[in-house]
């Protein structure tokens, strides 16, 4: 796993957590390109993990086949003039690992502890540096727990069921209702699994995003890394 950055100073590192479909990686992303930052998006290193085990075949419930399977994979996020790429063993995959396919397996391969060690290995030695803002469900309370700004970033169930359902347009299959049935499934199996459940950290802010554009969201998070790092100074 590898990534490309600018050094710098004077930064800070911002932890994004939340929900699936309350808009983390387009905020983190949008936030890490206003500030100059690095943007991780967790939740693709996972997702690239899934993919892989999609292809070759392994049982998700086969513990250690599939962290065999992650140990062995090449996975490599480049951001290129703020458009992040993700490639499974050389191949470009970004939209490949938002399939429905990977949507349903992604929990229970990102439950897994051997992955999860794996994984979160990588992402602490990528904000060594600082000046970055990382993405996902456990980055507040187990990543970085010493991240400098916190953001639990959340929606209405019905709401992140509509922002994937106009995402997947004519593509799938589904309906608004399956997708708010899966989208709450998934929840529930985040906040349950054994291993770094889905919880917001005591020292994050909320921010509710069910009624505020994308924009909205991405100003306050930097009004508040703003605040936050003039206090460090």
């Amino acid at each position: 796993m590898s990534i490309q950055h600018r050094d710098g100073s004077d930064r800070i590192n911002i932890a994004i957590d939340g929900p699936a479909g309350a808009g983390k990686s387009t905020v983190a992303r949008t936030v890490a390109e206003r500030l100059g930052y690095i943007y991780i998006d967790t939740g693709a290193m996972y997702r690239a993990v899934t993919l892989g085990i999609c292809r070759n075949g392994i049982d998700v419930n086969s513990h250690a086949d599939v962290a065999a399977a992650a140990a062995s994979f090449d996975i490599v996020i480049r951001n290129d003039e703020g458009k992040q790429e993700v490639l499974l063993d050389g191949e470009q995959v970004t939209e490949e690992i938002r399939s429905r396919e990977v949507n349903l397996l992604v929990s229970q391969v990102a439950a897994n502890p051997a992955v999860r060690e794996l994984l979160v290995d990588k992402q602490r030695r990528l904000a060594l540096d600082k000046g970055v803002v990382m993405d996902g469900r456990d980055i507040g309370t187990k990543v970085l727990p010493e991240a400098d700004l916190k953001i639990f970033l959340t929606a209405s169930v019905e709401i992140r069921a509509e922002r994937r359902f106009l995402e997947a347009g004519t593509t799938q299959q589904i309906t608004l209702e399956q997708l708010r049935q899966e989208i709450a499934a998934r929840d529930k199996m985040d906040q349950e699994r054994a291993v770094s459940p889905l919880t917001r950290a005591s020292d994050a802010l909320v921010v509710d995003s069910s009624h505020l554009s994308i924009e909205q969201v991405v100003e306050h998070i930097i009004d508040l890394g703003r605040t936050k790092l003039a206090g460090a100074k």
